[in-house]
């Protein structure tokens, strides 16, 4: 039986919403084996002088566990 484990994690770009995604799942697999799938849970946006300056996006990230370790 396999087991998925999620981790929840904000990304961040100053160039959009996806690379801010894109940014955390790399960060993710620097260290995490086996990733399936990312679940974008929330879009927000630092704003300054009426201008987004840099995208968040909240994510879950799932990946199978190994059962041999």
């Amino acid at each position: 039986m396999a087991v998925v484990k999620v981790l929840e994690l904000v990304g961040t770009s100053e160039q959009g919403w996806r690379e801010a995604v894109e940014s955390a799942v790399a960060q993710a697999a620097r260290t995490v084996d086996h990733i399936h799938g990312v679940e974008v849970e929330n879009w927000t946006a630092h704003v300054s002088d009426g201008r987004i300056r840099e995208y968040k996006a909240n994510v879950k990230v799932a990946f199978a566990v190994d059962p041999d370790r």
